[in-house]
């Protein structure tokens, strides 16, 4: 199954809005994603990734509500290297809050 799954901009490359880049961690694994579709997105920032393209920003509470549900699906196990699901995504609102 092809999701879209939320991700944190930890890094981002190029100038021109076509081709930029960021460098996007899902919890642990950092991949690269185009940033064409949404050239407002910065470091720091969730944007939900659809094979290799951010297409939208996304709060970071929902994104952590979408994890959730993917862990709960067992969803994750493409992104996880180690096939932990439980151990892939932002933290839940309940760590995050804990944190704050």
């Amino acid at each position: 199954m092809c999701l879209a799954v939320p991700g944190k901009i930890i890094s981002i490359s190029g100038d021109d809005p076509l081709e930029r880049t960021g460098k996007v961690d899902f919890g642990g694994i950092a991949r690269e994603a185009s940033l064409a579709y949404v050239p407002e997105a910065r470091v720091g920032d969730y944007v939900i990734v659809h094979v290799g393209f951010a297409l939208s920003r996304v709060d970071p509470d929902e994104a952590a509500k979408v994890f959730e549900h993917l862990r709960e699906m067992g969803e994750l196990s493409e992104l996880n290297e180690s096939n932990e699901p439980d151990s892939v995504g932002p933290p839940t609102i309940p760590e995050r809050r804990a944190r704050e």
